[in-house]
């Protein structure tokens, strides 16, 4: 830490998570670039620190966004993932039958503080992975099936909200945390995960 700079205060720390928030709000930053910066925001112990943590931001946009948001990603007898940096509405649905879906979200940007994604799900699977400092709200009827959430969530109170409303007829859904540091395939971030929560006390 450099000693000449003062220290952050919780309340420095809190102003530079919501002005992150906003640049995440207007298409600046990816999910995953929010919870990378508002993971080095809360580490920061003086304001030269904090100040890292919002530096080199792209500059606002000054012409219309050309890119689409995505209303659906729709799958039957197939597997389907989408990744990279999607836009995600106010609203998206996920539709599948006899499938296995992947939605990465980490590259994601959003177009509010709230998301709503609804999963219409018979005999198939979905997992969804998100940084960990999004925060998730999942609900909803499984019949014959499964939803859960795995790993860590470390958002805070004002943190954007992915809120996944499941129906599902024998159909799976797990959400996933993924840390920044963590690489690999899917595969091996979903057995990093179960490992790790293997290992959390009951």
């Amino acid at each position: 830490m450099n000693e000449l700079s003062p220290r952050a205060s919780d309340a420095d720390r809190e102003r530079t998570v919501l002005d992150l928030r906003e640049h995440l709000v207007q298409g600046r930053l990816t999910l995953d670039e929010f919870s990378e910066r508002v993971e080095l925001a809360y580490r920061a112990r003086s304001l030269d620190e904090l100040e890292a943590a919002s530096s080199a931001l792209p500059v606002a946009r000054t012409g219309p966004v050309r890119r689409r948001p995505v209303r659906a990603i729709v799958a039957f007898f197939a597997h389907v993932i989408r990744r990279g940096r999607l836009k995600l509405g106010r609203h998206g649905l996920v539709l599948g039958g006899f499938c296995d879906i992947d939605a990465d979200l980490r590259g994601a940007e959003i177009a509010g503080l709230a998301t709503n994604l609804y999963l219409l799900l018979l005999f198939g699977n979905v997992d969804i992975y998100v940084p960990e400092h999004i925060g998730i709200d999942v609900t909803g009827v499984t019949v014959f099936g499964h939803r859960r959430q795995w790993g860590r969530e470390a958002a805070g109170p004002d943190a954007p909200v992915l809120r996944v409303r499941v129906f599902a007829l024998f159909g799976t859904v797990d959400v996933w945390h993924v840390p920044g540091d963590l690489r690999g395939d899917y595969g091996e971030i979903i057995r990093s995960l179960r490992a790790g929560q293997r290992e959390l006390p009951g």
